[in-house]
C-alpha cells in the first residue's frame, strides 16, 4: 500500500452558504490523499496500476466548477468522482479550505477534511 497525494491544488470559485459568496467567490485549497496498492506500477515503472494524478486534478477541478454552499459538499462530491474513475482505491481523504472565510474577524483560513 502506498498514498498518492495533490497537496495545495488552488481554485477560485463561487462555494459559500451567503448569496454574496456564490457572487463575489473566494479562493480555495484542496488536498487529496488516495491510500492505494500501486506495487506492480512501481515494480514495472508503468502508469496503469496506480492513481494518475492528472486525472484526479481534473475531477478536482471540474467539481470546484459547480457552486456549493458547503466545504463538507465539495469533499464527498470529489471522493465520489474520484472513486467512480479508480474503484480499486482504497480510502481518499480530501481536505477543502477556504481562504479568509466571513467569521466576522481574522481567519486565514477555514477547513475540513472528509475520508471516504
Amino acid at each position: 500500500m502506498g498514498t498518492v497525494s495533490l497537496e495545495g491544488i488552488e481554485f477560485f470559485a463561487y462555494h459559500g452558504t451567503s448569496e454574496e459568496e456564490q457572487k463575489i467567490g473566494n479562493k480555495f485549497s484542496i488536498d487529496v490523499t488516495i491510500t492505494t496498492d500501486f506495487t506492480e506500477a512501481a515494480r514495472h515503472d508503468r502508469l496503469k496500476g496506480t492513481v494518475n494524478y492528472e486525472v484526479v486534478y481534473r475531477v478536482v477541478a471540474k467539481v470546484m466548477q459547480k457552486s456549493s454552499r458547503l466545504l463538507e459538499h465539495i469533499a464527498y462530491n470529489i471522493i465520489e468522482e474520484i472513486r467512480s474513475a479508480y474503484p480499486q482505491v482504497d480510502t481518499i481523504e480530501v481536505s477543502v479550505s477556504k481562504f479568509n472565510p466571513p467569521v466576522g474577524g481574522v481567519c486565514a483560513r477555514s477547513r475540513i477534511t472528509m475520508k471516504g
